[in-house]
């Protein structure tokens, strides 16, 4: 009999929602695979650590399969943020900026697994990053969430708009900047790029 595959988005689909303005969301607890750094995306740190979140992940995923539980590797995403985290990237420079790579996993995959898949890989060779790759529990709660379509550098005017959605609501922003790459950027041109941007909330203070 052959074994089902678990997909997360469809299991969660109200929390991937794409909407092309700003809506509310609630966002449930959820396991991911992280790994933080600084600097800028793309740059020599981030591709490093992106490689070693990848391996660990697959890793993981085959070795469930072969035990009977099988599930779909998620799409990247991330959070972002500068300094404590309060205010934006705008105005501030890539190297200042801080990011946490995340792979959302079922809630079945436990620590053994990723220290296991780490140690399996670490007897291949691979990257001494892979050492950096954690599993931890996220939880964001309320939040506000829209799709950005086209390139990444832009997406200071979807934000804005989510920004000013919120405070109609009475709502602050409040917590790191979480993107979710539905697109692959080596496949897809930078003016059709999708990516849902989240942000918690909470009532605004004073």
């Amino acid at each position: 009999m052959p074994v089902q595959t678990l997909d997360l988005y469809r299991t969660h689909r109200s929390e991937y929602s794409m909407p092309k303005a700003p809506r509310i969301v609630r966002i449930k607890p959820a396991q991911y695979l992280t790994i933080a750094g600084q600097g800028e995306p793309g740059g020599e740190a981030f591709t490093a650590a992106l490689g070693a979140l990848y391996g660990v992940a697959y890793t993981i995923r085959m070795t469930q399969k072969r035990l009977g539980q099988d599930y779909k590797v998620c799409k990247l995403e991330g959070l972002w943020w500068c300094g404590d985290g309060t205010g934006g990237l705008s105005g501030q420079p890539p190297s200042d900026w801080h990011w946490k790579l995340l792979i959302r996993v079922p809630d079945f995959v436990a620590h053994d697994h990723v220290n296991e898949a780490k140690a399996s890989l670490k007897e291949k060779g691979r990257d001494p990053e892979v050492r950096d790759v954690e599993l931890e529990d996220i939880a964001e709660g309320t939040c506000v969430q829209m799709l950005h379509v086209g390139p990444y550098a832009r997406e200071a005017e979807t934000i804005a708009a989510m920004k000013q959605f919120a405070e109609e609501k009475g709502l602050e922003f409040h917590g790191k900047h979480h993107e979710i790459y539905v697109s692959d950027p080596s496949r897809v041109v930078e003016e059709k790029l999708k990516t849902i941007l989240r942000m918690p909330v909470r009532r605004m203070v004073g």
